[in-house]
């Protein structure tokens, strides 16, 4: 774990933790930007499908980023224009519409986060570190999950929610800088070395059935605890602003130890494949559970929620198995490509799951439309999952 003790890594998994609280806060304060804005949970949805839409764009331009300019410029400009004008308009918000412009400018500043600190892993360590590296970044990073539940319900509290995005404003251009000024890039690769392209990444075989599940498998964890996880429990169980805050805190941690079982998890496992089968198996059962079981108590739906958020860990599972078939001219592309899909992936299902909401909700109860919408995210996170069983083991393993 020496590689994430330089300052220019630590202030990439800052950058990384703003990403993972500003994709998942919105949960924690529906409530008050329906009091104060009449936002409810359709409107957020779209803000949070803005963030992930955004974010997922941003994949293929910031890919050829890392390989021309580096991780630094990269982002460290896009953090400081994007992350935090994207928190200053929020903290502006009027009106709905305005949430909608925050967040997809959110989404922009957020995007070359995790991937900075993947292309310096992927360049400057073994193959065969990579999956724990990555692992331990999304870890610490996951603190945000955090830090955007019960603390984020105490801040709004104590200072106002205006007031408290205007100070996440002013900590997100102070990382933006910390990263410009610490972030090193890694050796250029030779002038004779090829130049890459995307059709070169889509000939590579191996990738063609990890990418189905990678398009789905972190879209349940990221929609319900970024967006459903609120309104559900508001809804279902009648919790209060406070329980909300409870219970997403459990989903954010379960995310935090996710990651960091990623390395021994392998190890036990005996391959990032075989683990990935395991966990994405276990994130189907889990899903399953909140269908059939969306209204039994409030401990079951809590300890469930929790439990999605656990299998939110597999997306640096199925990085790690993705990044070993990438060659090194193809890592910048390559992880950013393969981010886009998981990204790209959880964005749509964030759109699609309005109308799923909107139309069950309007023709059953409560407990009917949410066992409904988490059946919506179960269907193709089983059809991934089962896909999946046809890609090879890693070329290492």
């Amino acid at each position: 774990m020496r590689a994430l003790l330089s300052a220019g890594i630590i202030s990439l998994i800052l950058a990384y933790t703003l990403s993972q609280f500003y994709r998942a806060f919105l949960a924690v304060l529906s409530p008050v930007l329906q009091a104060e804005l009449g936002a409810g949970p359709e409107d957020l949805a779209i803000s949070s499908g803005m963030w992930f839409l955004t974010f997922a764009l941003m994949q293929i331009p910031i890919g050829g980023a890392l390989d021309r300019a580096g991780p630094r410029r990269t982002v460290a400009v896009l953090l400081a224009l994007g992350g935090a004008g994207g928190a200053a308009v929020f903290a502006l918000a009027q009106a709905p519409w305005h949430l909608h412009v925050a967040l997809a400018l959110m989404g922009v500043g957020c995007a070359p986060a995790l991937m900075g600190s993947y292309y310096i892993f992927a360049r400057n360590y073994p193959a065969a570190l990579f999956g724990t590296l990555a692992g331990a970044v999304v870890g610490f990073g996951s603190m945000g999950n955090i830090l955007g539940a019960a603390p984020l319900v105490w801040a709004t509290e104590a200072f106002g929610w205006r007031e408290t995005l205007w100070a996440l404003a002013g900590v997100t251009l102070a990382v933006a800088l910390a990263i410009l000024a610490f972030t090193r890039d890694p050796e250029r690769l030779a002038a004779t070395a090829p130049r890459g392209s995307l059709a070169e990444i889509l000939r590579l075989r191996p990738l063609w059935f990890i990418l189905p599940l990678f398009s789905v498998n972190y879209a349940a964890s990221a929609a319900i605890r970024g967006l459903w996880a609120g309104p559900y429990m508001a809804e279902v169980h009648g919790a209060s602003d406070q329980l909300i805050g409870w219970a997403t805190l459990a989903m954010g941690v379960a995310m935090v130890v996710g990651s960091f079982l990623v390395g021994p998890a392998t190890r036990l496992a005996g391959s990032i494949r075989r683990l990935a089968l395991i966990a994405n198996g276990a994130g189907v059962a889990v899903m399953t559970g909140l269908w059939l079981f969306p209204a039994e108590g409030i401990g079951l739906s809590v300890a469930l929620l929790a439990l999605v958020g656990l299998s939110g860990a597999t997306y640096t599972v199925l990085m790690a198995h993705g990044r070993a078939f990438l060659p090194p001219h193809l890592v910048g592309r390559g992880v950013t490509f393969l981010n886009l899909f998981s990204i790209g992936g959880a964005g749509v299902l964030q759109f699609a799951s309005r109308p799923v909401y909107r139309w069950t909700s309007a023709h059953g109860s409560p407990a009917e439309a949410y066992s409904t919408l988490f059946l919506f995210f179960l269907i193709p996170l089983t059809v991934g999952f089962l896909l999946y069983f046809l890609t090879p083991e890693t070329p290492d393993a």
